[in-house]
Formats: C-alpha cells, structure tokens, sequence
C-alpha cells in the first residue's frame, strides 16, 4: 500500500464523501476542539508569566541591584564623604563597556507622617539621577510632583509609603534614622524632608518603602558602619553574562580594597529562582490538561476503527497492508491534533494581548455576585471588600506582553507529538483487522 493511498485513506476518515453521520467523526471534531480548549490557558500561562518576569527582572536590574554593584567598605577612603564617591564613580565609567556607573548610600529608618509611620527604606543618589539614569527616566513614572532632589530636604517617595502616609507633593514629613556618636553611644536623628515627588515603577513589592533624599543629605543622616555605600554599573546589555563577567573582572581590579562586586544575578538570585520555579509548577499543571484533552483522540481513534471495519476489510482483501492502514489513521490522529493546534495558539495569544481587560471583567463579576451574597445573606454590604485577582503588592500594575515564539513552536511540536503517540495503538489494532472475519459477517 502506497503512501498516496494511505493519504487518501486518512483524508476519508476525516472527510467522508457520504452524508452518513458518524459518531466517531463527531467524537474527532470534539477532540480537536478540547485540544485546542486546553491549549489556550497553556499559552496565556507562558506568555503572561513571560512578560511579567521580564518586566520585574528589568524593575529589579535597572532600579535597585544595576548591571553590576561595586560595594564598598564602610571605612575606605571612597565611602567617606560625597566628593569622594563621585569621584570614585567618576573612575568607574572609564572601564570598557561601562555606560553609566551612579553612586548611592543606602540605609532604613522610620518615616513619620501626619497620620502615622512606617519603616523606610533610605537611597541617597544624585540629585539628577532620575534624568541622567535611563533606567530611571523610563521605569519610574511620576504620580505627583517633579522627581528633581534639587535640595537638601527634598525626598522622592514611593506611590504606597504615600499613601501609607497620606502624603502628597509638597508635604513635609520626618525621616527617624540612627547615628552614632564619637563616644560610641547611638541617638536618633529626626530629619525633617519635604516631598518634591511621589513615583511608582509599577511593582510595589520593590518601591513600596522608597524614600529617596540627594546624597549630601544622605551622608549626613545615615551611618556608614551600618548601612551600604555602593557604585551601581550600567551596560549595554544585563544579559549578555560574557561581557558582564568580563567587566566585572576589569573592575574590581580599579576598586580599593573589601571592595565586593556583584552581577544582578548574585544579588537576586533567590527571587529569580522563586519565578522560574512558580513558572514550571504552572506549565506542568498546564500540560497536564492537554495531555488529557489529547486521550480524547485516542478514543476517537478507537470508534472510528470500529466504524469503519468495513472500509478496513476491502483495503486489506484489494492488497492493502497493515502498516499502510495504520499509518492512515496515524495521519487522522495527527492531523485531529495539528487542527486543535492551529486554533487553540492563535486563540491564547488572543487572550493574553487581552489578558487585562479579562481580569478585570471577572473581578467585576466576581465583586458583583460577592456583594449579592452579602446583601442576600447578611442584608448589608457595609462589610464587603473588593476582591483583586491580581494584587498589586505583588504583581505588575500593566503587564508587558512578551510572546515567547520559540516556546510556542516547541509547545506546538509537542502537541503533534503527543497527538501521534496517542493514535499509536488504535492504529495497530487498525492495522490488525482480520479481514475474513470482518467480511464473514457482512
């Protein structure tokens, strides 16, 4: 039996000339469409957490760790004062591959409002960092106010220690922080700032507790023993890793030492790790449900044998081979399996370029039926708080959209694939009618 022949065969199978309804054909087309069903969330999964992890990954590189992080000694000669950190930046940037090399003191104290407190989180960089920083001009977006430290008691605050602290551009709070005298004895120094802006990057977890103040007013009110006086390194590309190691070798030989230097990935890789782990746990629960969606194609397969024994037994009695028979039906199974494919990938990136607006109408339901039961069961909604499926503390506010084509053409093989092995046996057995058998009872 030529392969021709088996082609024709299986276009039979799955488009007979006759107008015979066929429970097995039916029984394909549900197949197909549950493969393509299950194959939708799969592809949201994957390019929503794509796009989500990128976006975070480029938060965390371009706003709190840089390309690479030059540490200093709290007691070396750099960290002493302003002057001497510019200065030592200043010589960083002459490194091959640097773009950018910014200096920052960081330290924690406890910022109090009018309406209360909450512990901060203390960056002191240059008052035009937020402009000469392109990480910063394009991640940060301004709620209210300029994000210029053009004095010495401005401070940038983050969107939710804002609201935290019912603060505004404009207002004036107090920044509690810990020094230490020449007698060794530790008091608190209470800074009063004024907010010249409030910023969010869009991913509280990482600015929640942001207070930024220029770094005169930060090497004045944190102590150095305790906090950390860092260089952060920009390059042409976080990612390529060569590169960056080849500049981090070419640094530390520039810094004093004790000097420790850090790629972005060393200092979070724990946090990296938590993504990818989260990521796999979802495909797997992902792929599990196509390869149920996919036995359905086996089953179909084995209806479709019994159906068409007849068709079988005349192949096999006019010279048809069994290995031809069963490719035929292979083919069926591959092809039910390719369809669902084509309809089930193009339909999930729908959904995932669409994946905000789809949130947010299932919050609105859910809010919608949750405020029904309480006024149905309790005869007041006073109590009711809106449910978010996606809480902002720990999620982007806009998710970027990141399709990831080499996995998807990768999912989509492995569909044809698993779509293959599960035609395998319903073709066999196929390919293993018995003819005489079959004819006897015609």
């Amino acid at each position: 039996m030529k392969i021709g022949s088996s082609l024709l065969f299986a276009c039979r199978l799955l488009i007979p000339r006759t107008g015979k309804k066929s429970n097995a054909r039916r029984s394909l087309i549900g197949a197909c469409v549950c493969i393509g069903i299950s194959l939708v969330p799969l592809v949201m999964v994957l390019t929503v957490s794509n796009g989500m992890i990128q976006g975070i990954t480029n938060r965390i590189i371009g706003l709190s760790s840089s390309h690479i992080s030059c540490v200093l000694y709290p007691f070396a000669e750099e960290a002493k004062n302003e002057r001497n950190l510019t200065a030592f930046a200043e010589t960083l940037l002459s490194t091959d591959g640097v773009t950018g090399a910014y200096p920052e003191v960081r330290g924690v104290g406890l910022a109090a409002g009018k309406t209360g407190r909450t512990g901060a989180t203390i960056r002191a960089v240059q008052g035009d960092e937020f402009q000469k920083n392109p990480a910063f001009a394009s991640l940060l977006e301004v709620d209210s106010g300029e994000a210029v430290l053009d004095a010495k008691n401005a401070a940038i605050i983050g969107k939710k220690l804002a609201e935290i602290l019912h603060l505004t551009a404009g207002d004036t709070f107090r920044l509690i922080t810990a020094r230490r005298l020449d007698s060794g004895k530790i008091v608190p120094k209470i800074t009063p700032l004024k907010v010249r802006a409030v910023v969010s990057c869009g991913y509280q977890e990482l600015d929640a507790l942001w207070v930024f103040v220029s770094l005169e007013t930060g090497f004045s009110i944190l102590p150095v023993q305790s906090g950390e006086v860092c260089v952060g390194l920009e390059t042409t590309d976080a990612f390529d890793m060569v590169r960056l190691m080849r500049i981090q070798n070419a640094t530390e030989r520039l810094c004093p030492q004790y000097t420790r230097v850090y790629l972005w990935n060393e200092l979070n890789a724990a946090q990296f790790e938590n993504f990818s782990s989260t990521q796999i746990m979802l495909l797997f629960i992902m792929l599990l449900i196509v390869l149920v969606a996919s036995v359905n194609i086996s089953s179909a397969l084995v209806m479709l044998v019994m159906e068409r024994r007849k068709e079988i037994a005349i192949l096999k009695s006019l010279g048809g081979s069994s290995s031809g028979i069963a490719f035929s039906f292979l083919v069926t199974g591959m092809v039910t399996g390719a369809l669902g494919v084509v309809t089930g990938i193009p339909l999930g990136l729908l959904c995932a370029v669409n994946f905000d607006v789809i949130i947010s109408l299932i919050e609105r339901v859910l809010n919608l039926l949750a405020k029904c039961a309480y006024l149905v069961c309790l005869g007041s909604a006073g109590e009711f708080t809106q449910i978010h499926l996606l809480d902002p503390a720990f999620y982007l506010q806009k998710i970027p959209l990141s399709i990831p084509l080499g996995q998807l053409i990768i999912i989509g093989c492995g569909t044809l694939v698993l779509s293959l092995a599960v035609s395998a046996i319903p073709a066999i057995r196929a390919g293993r009618e018995k003819p005489i058998d079959t004819l006897r009872k015609i």
